[in-house]
């Protein structure tokens, strides 16, 4: 099933079919979405998004899939970016204030490592989700999928509908920001 996915004669034959498919695929695509929307609560909302609209083109269609991993994967990637262009016009959408963060920071369950330990890897994803922000969408994607999916550029363009030299393109420039935005991480502040 893992490899084809499509309309049964049976109605409820399709849905169970479907929700074990969507069980398999849900971790992977939200963590997809998480990357490109640096928000969880975005995140689950874009994933649940993705998997109702697979459910209705497969319900209209009702073809099999020859790759419904590809499928839906592409699926996240449209709703995500829809999300980030819309989110251009949502100006109320602002960091909480001080005294909420702290409230939160507080909230967070205690983990194994060290608190030194968990203080650096906090500031560390704290600056690379500063730098992913400043990417474009295309190239958010494109690092996504390349980086955090292990993708191949000919399977992302074709996730993308790009050409593999656009993909490349996206990607060296994406590299490039974020290179530049974390230099200091790897080689020190210099003065």
């Amino acid at each position: 099933m893992a490899e084809r996915l499509g309309a049964r004669s049976e109605p409820h034959a399709n849905t169970r079919e479907f929700s074990a498919w969507m069980s398999s695929e849900q971790k992977r695509i939200f963590l997809l979405c998480l990357r490109m929307l640096q928000e969880r609560e975005e995140a689950d909302c874009a994933t649940q998004d993705t998997f109702l609209k697979a459910f209705q083109a497969l319900q209209r269609s009702g073809n099999d899939l020859e790759e419904p991993g590809k499928w839906v994967t592409r699926i996240a990637i449209n709703t995500c970016l829809d999300r980030l262009r819309s989110r251009k016009w949502q100006i109320w959408r602002r960091r909480p204030s001080q005294e909420d963060e702290s409230i939160i920071l507080e909230m967070a369950p205690c983990d194994e490592p060290a608190a030194d330990d968990r203080v650096f890897a906090g500031q560390i994803q704290t600056r690379i989700a500063r730098a992913l922000q400043k990417l474009s969408p295309r190239q958010r994607a494109v690092f996504a999928l390349r980086h955090y999916e292990n993708r191949g550029l000919d399977e992302i363009a074709d996730l993308l509908g790009l050409d593999a030299g656009t993909v490349k393109m996206h990607l060296f420039r994406g590299i490039r920001k974020l290179r530049t935005e974390l230099h200091d991480l790897y080689f020190g502040r210099t003065a």
